[in-house]
């Protein structure tokens, strides 16, 4: 049995509650925090402007070799400008709960995020997540650190990365 493995993100925003907001809960902007080497490219039609709870949307993705993958999440739990939940409804992970929470802090918003994954094939999936996955989602997430400070400036705290 594969284990479930976690990765906690704090990055300090200097926003307002408000933009923060919207530019999160518009699924056209994952592609902006996404590094391009992954391809990830939309293929939902009808994901509208902004995330709503039962909400799917749908991607393809090509995280090894240039290969396409399908993924599919849904929204299932939003609370306007505090949190938003997307787990994976089909795709390359076992389990893929992702929680985004947003509060206020000082003059800006302090954003965290709380991923609970699985990899699919057992103890391959563990083995996997040892050669290339979790160097993988490092990458992923500290690039998304970095467009999130090209799109919203610094704050000169670093952000904060837990993986296990």
């Amino acid at each position: 049995m594969s284990k479930v493995y976690t990765i906690k993100t704090v990055q300090y925003i200097p926003a307002d509650l408000n933009t923060v907001w919207e530019f999160f809960s518009d699924p056209a902007n994952l592609q902006k925090i996404t590094p391009t080497q992954l391809g990830f490219d939309i293929t939902s039609k009808y994901h509208g402007d902004h995330i709503y709870a039962g909400q799917i949307i749908t991607y393809k993705i090509r995280p090894i070799l240039n290969i396409p993958l399908s993924w599919m999440t849904e929204i299932t739990h939003v609370v306007e400008k505090q949190y938003f939940v997307d787990e994976q409804r089909f795709g390359p992970y076992q389990l893929w709960h992702h929680q985004h929470h947003f509060r206020i802090e000082g003059t800006g918003v302090e954003m965290t995020d709380i991923v609970h994954y699985k990899l699919p094939l057992s103890f391959l999936g563990d083995i996997a997540y040892g050669l290339f996955v979790k160097k993988q989602l490092q990458e992923i997430f500290n690039f998304r650190f970095m467009a999130v400070e090209a799109e919203f400036g610094s704050v000169g705290r670093p952000g904060i990365l837990q993986m296990g």
